[in-house]
């Protein structure tokens, strides 16, 4: 199969631990694959819709995925993952080593698949939305990202444990007396305050879980009296006006794997 002229969107300031940016952009280069690497506030999905690549991929972190993403299912257009930040969770559920980002390049002439994405009303999310404690968790971290990553994480982890009020939610009209809540794109083997991995991406359904109970749905609507939540969009910290509407789009995303 002739590979597909691609785009790889390099964000040079993901906390990967592997392979530097220089090193990934220059094996891109050598595969023929055409490399933009994103300057200081620079948006992702503004430079994804300005090209008229055939293959939209992008090297970054969970948060960085879904901007991309959007765009190749807008066009339907692959998409291509590269394993390049710190958690890389997205990649791990596809399939791919996470500590590998130039083996995935590879995916540019590498086999397609469909996968499910999710919307919270009309924000498209790749892993998952956790509102409550998470959420919490990923709005201190960010607070704190320019200190030392463990005084970051003893702070974070203290605002959990702490912070004790329910959230005040209904889910589809029913009240809900949680701390926290994850809607997820398919199902995560689930351990609270564990999250795992998904077997796969492709089910077609929306898993929100509270602790002690799981749902099961093509759509839910999480309303607040409060009128908006603190929440974690793949691991990014926004907040989200109430109610909000989640919903999946099966299969809605081409993606190229190796």
């Amino acid at each position: 199969m002739a590979r597909l002229k691609g785009l790889l969107i390099v964000n040079p300031r993901s906390g990967s631990g592997g392979p530097g940016a220089e090193e990934l952009v220059a094996e891109a280069r050598r595969l023929g694959i055409d490399v933009h690497e994103l300057r200081e506030g620079e948006d992702p999905g503004d430079v994804a819709r300005a090209s008229r690549a055939e293959a939209l991929g992008i090297a970054g972190g969970d948060g960085s995925l879904a901007a991309v993403a959007e765009v190749a299912r807008d066009r339907d257009v692959p998409f291509v993952c590269i394993p390049f930040g710190t958690r890389n969770h997205f990649a791990r559920d596809l399939g791919l080593h996470r500590n590998d980002p130039l083996a995935a390049l590879r995916a540019f002439d590498g086999a397609e698949r469909r996968i499910d994405v999710g919307r919270a009303d009309r924000r498209l999310f790749l892993n998952n939305v956790s509102l409550g404690v998470y959420a919490r968790l990923v709005h201190r971290r960010e607070q704190h990202r320019r200190r030392r990553a463990a005084f970051a994480r003893v702070r974070a982890w203290a605002a959990l444990v702490t912070h004790r009020q329910p959230l005040g939610i209904t889910i589809d009209g029913e009240p809900v007396e949680s701390r926290i809540a994850l809607v997820a794109n398919n199902a995560y083997r689930i351990d609270f305050p564990t999250v795992g991995a998904r077997d796969r991406l492709d089910e077609g359904k929306l898993h929100l879980y509270v602790p002690g109970d799981e749902r099961v749905a093509e759509r839910f609507v999480v309303d607040a009296a409060a009128g908006r939540l603190e929440a974690a969009v793949d691991g990014e910290p926004d907040v989200l006006r109430t109610p909000i509407e989640f919903r999946i789009e099966p299969r809605a995303l081409r993606v190229l794997v190796p």
